[in-house]
């Protein structure tokens, strides 16, 4: 994959990320409310991202593209069905598809940047690559607040998805290109 198609890919997923995560814990708050029930959906996140990436490790090296695509996917799965979740069981179980695909997307994209960076000239890139997640992540909660107001939550979900779904495509096309490139 490509530096910058990286770059770019992760700044789409922090912009769907960002634009849905203030107002998805207002969602929870509907389904749950309770800070216990917010608690629990929260940790079984963290504890299947944590339990995920000791399955990941081993396999990283040799998929980290595929597994970076997978988890643009798998969110979008998420946040397609999240409008349609009518009990607190289902939001436990995207819960944990959310905390796996968070885990997968975290260590392949860490993966990735190190693969494409030279040690002792890291610091540009990751610059860059904060600069434009972050940018993402301010723009992304100003958007979602003006589609929460003009639309509904469900909206924000949708376009959260179709977010998910360009950062796979992105990653997926990168990958195409890097490949072609390599067998000439």
């Amino acid at each position: 994959m490509d530096v910058k198609w990286l770059i770019r890919s992760q700044s789409i997923v922090t912009l769907a990320a960002g634009m849905i995560y203030p107002y998805y814990l207002l969602f929870l708050k509907n389904l749950g409310n309770s800070y216990s029930k917010y608690g629990l959906a929260f940790a079984v996140f963290t504890i299947s991202s944590a339990a995920v990436s000791q399955w990941l490790a081993p396999r990283l090296d040799r998929y980290a593209v595929q597994i970076l695509i997978g988890s643009s996917l798998g969110m979008m799965a998420a946040m397609l069905a999240f409008p349609w979740v009518m009990s607190y069981m289902w939001v436990l179980i995207l819960q944990l598809l959310m905390g796996t695909c968070n885990a997968m997307q975290k260590m392949s994209e860490r993966l990735l940047i190190a693969d494409h960076t030279e040690p002792g000239a890291r610091g540009p890139f990751i610059g860059s690559f904060h600069f434009w997640t972050s940018v993402a992540s301010g723009f992304a909660v100003i958007v979602g607040g003006y589609l929460i107001d003009w639309l509904t939550i469900n909206a924000l979900f949708y376009t959260s998805a179709l977010l998910y779904g360009m950062s796979a495509w992105a990653g997926w096309r990168s990958a195409k290109l890097n490949n072609s490139r390599t067998l000439s």
